[in-house]
């Protein structure tokens, strides 16, 4: 079967637009993925907010990683149903219906949280009573991206404190996100706090470093014990940027279909911010990349419309015509349908429901 033959096929059993992953390109990124850390003496423990699908999880798991990541409570509950263990939530939870729902987690599976401030972990302490065992908490510690985390290694260490001193919890220890570019500052960071931990007889068991791109900076934290990268399983346009991978990476398209060609330098696909999203990638020019168009532009969006700029093109689609498009940021496309469409070389040979999508809480 050719490509051409696949989209038609695709088209024609699903309808577009539709999201397809690549299962080979998908085990060569999980392989390489677990390369990269097991060579780096760290454990990997993907997120699983990229994909949301236990079935991927599982494969990621097989491969060698010791457990994963959840962002939001529900997701690590879906997990859990779908057979994983040792989960890290790397989100602060806050709320009475969050700690009956993570007690009850805590008494099915392995779950460690993250904190960084000290009303979230006052709060902790009701679910690990629920569960009636020990909940080991991270503290979340910021080194640059300016999101989460305390910001300073005294903050830390008074954090790792109290955790260590309430009812039901235990200190696990850190989890940092660095930049790119800032992991002598984690170290310095890193390197502080466990001299004030220490001298409150606290050691950390768990330091946890993230993202795809730093996969290339494994290594360079020492006393870091595992990574959390997420994007790598599939990688998208924003991954491309960053040279974190190529195109024989790009493990998820999404086909769509040109709809209407009103103009000749102008076209509409049926992909629009409800498919590819409106997600710029940190600035990247357009909404993602048309493998058979690469210089078109999707400039813009409505729900259902991708407008398309064909002004650069000198081979332009036809209506009716079935492209392939590299999203932007494919975690967010992939949160926007109930299944991908998976394939091996030019067969279609598995529907894969992304079981944890939606789950905001």
């Amino acid at each position: 079967m050719s490509i051409e033959t696949l989209k038609a096929r695709i088209a024609k059993e699903f309808g577009t637009p539709a999201v397809v992953i690549d299962l080979d390109r998908v085990e060569r990124n999980i392989a390489r993925a677990q390369a990269m850390c097991d060579a780096a003496g760290v454990a990997n423990r993907p997120h699983i907010k990229t994909h949301k699908s236990p079935l991927l999880a599982r494969m990621q798991c097989d491969a060698g990683a010791r457990g994963i990541t959840c962002q939001k409570l529900g997701e690590a509950e879906v997990m859990a149903d779908g057979g994983l263990d040792d989960i890290l939530i790397s989100y602060n939870l806050l709320g009475s219906q969050k700690m009956g729902r993570l007690g009850a987690l805590l008494r099915r599976v392995n779950v460690t949280v993250a904190a960084d401030n000290p009303t979230v972990v006052e709060g902790l302490t009701e679910a690990a009573r629920i569960a009636e065992r020990p909940l080991p908490v991270v503290v979340e510690c910021d080194t640059g991206r300016k999101r989460a985390g305390v910001e300073t290694p005294g903050e830390a260490v008074e954090l790792a404190k109290l955790i260590a001193r309430l009812p039901g919890l235990e200190f696990a220890g850190f989890m940092f996100y660095p930049t790119e570019q800032s992991w002598p500052e984690t170290q310095r960071f890193f390197d502080t706090a466990c001299e004030g931990i220490k001298e409150a007889g606290l050691e950390p068991k768990i330091v946890s470093t993230g993202g795809t791109p730093n996969l290339a900076n494994l290594g360079k934290l020492q006393g870091a014990t595992e990574h959390r990268p997420g994007t790598y399983i599939f990688n998208d346009r924003m991954m491309l940027e960053y040279g974190a991978a190529t195109l024989d990476d790009c493990a998820l398209m999404v086909y769509a279909t040109v709809v209407s060609r009103a103009a000749p330098e102008r076209g509409i696909l049926d992909s629009g911010s409800k498919t590819l999203t409106a997600d710029t990638g940190g600035g990247l020019d357009g909404f993602g990349l048309i493998l058979e168009h690469p210089q078109a532009r999707i400039h813009a969006f409505s729900e259902e419309h991708g407008f398309l700029d064909l002004s650069a093109c000198n081979e332009r689609p036809k209506v009716g015509d079935i492209v392939r498009i590299i999203p932007n940021h494919v975690c967010v496309v992939v949160n926007m349908v109930d299944q991908m469409i998976a394939v091996r070389g030019d067969e279609i040979v598995d529907v894969i429901p992304v079981a944890a999508r939606g789950k905001l809480t």
